[in-house]
């Protein structure tokens, strides 16, 4: 399939986050890790935990992966 990313992008969607959905399953098992967190940050009423780094991981790989592809269709 011969398709460019740049003409399978909803017109009008905000192109970095179509971007990032794509490349979701590419760091599906940092969301499962910040998922696994934040239910335990949820499950108690008193810790010190939040989940902070596991987010970090998490947008800065999806990023990685979503911007060179998002820069590449406005061109």
């Amino acid at each position: 399939e011969v398709m460019s990313h740049a003409a399978a992008l909803e017109e009008g969607v905000d192109q970095l986050t179509q971007m990032r959905e794509r490349c979701a399953d590419h760091v599906a098992d940092l969301k499962a890790i910040l998922e696994e967190c934040n239910d335990r940050v949820n499950s108690r009423t008193n810790t010190e935990e939040t989940c902070h780094q596991e987010m970090c991981d998490y947008v800065h790989h999806l990023d990685d992966c979503a911007m060179p592809k998002a820069f590449k269709a406005l061109k």
